[in-house]
């Protein structure tokens, strides 16, 4: 017997374990790179200690790749990979997909949320469409995937091929 999938909204727990899987995927693609460009600056006589400077560098180009990280997703499937492994997918206050002018308001709400001390994610808890502030200003929800879009459409098959068995492209 086959198990139905949840309907609804998804809540706080499920939404924290997609993000900290994607912190970890961010993390971790980050100090791939960062030892890479160290390896190379190695090779150019640079021996590993960084000023000010660089450390604000390295800061805000990690800024900047967590939030490219983000939109890219959630603007092409609505789904980051922690999401889709947990069965989530963010789409917009009507149910279409959303856009990137939503995806780029999401991810700057989401570090809003964080600065009171992650209170901003705390309105998932009682809100009864499990909104943050974050989906606030957005105008997103965070749905259960049912893959409503990769299902066939009903209809008729395609007739095979005469003689070869092969449908028609």
């Amino acid at each position: 017997m086959s198990r139905a999938a949840p309907s609804g909204y998804a809540g706080f727990v499920t939404r924290a374990v997609a993000i900290g899987l994607d912190a970890l995927a961010i993390n971790v693609i980050a100090l791939l790179i960062g030892g890479a460009v160290n390896l190379i600056a190695s090779a150019f006589g640079h021996h590993g200690s960084i000023d000010l400077v660089g450390a604000l560098f390295g800061a805000a180009a990690w800024i900047v790749w967590s939030a490219l990280y983000f939109v890219t997703f959630w603007t092409l499937t609505g789904q980051t990979p922690g999401s889709r492994l947990l069965g989530i997918r963010v789409v917009s206050a009507d149910g279409d997909r959303i856009k990137f002018r939503q995806s780029f308001r999401r991810a700057v709400g989401m570090a809003l949320a964080t600065l009171p001390l992650g209170a901003g994610f705390l309105p998932v808890l009682t809100d009864e469409r499990r909104r943050g502030l974050h989906d606030r200003i957005a105008g997103t929800v965070v749905r259960w995937d049912t893959d409503e879009e990769e299902q066939p459409a009903p209809g008729p098959r395609p007739a095979a091929a005469a003689g070869h068995g092969l449908p028609i492209a």
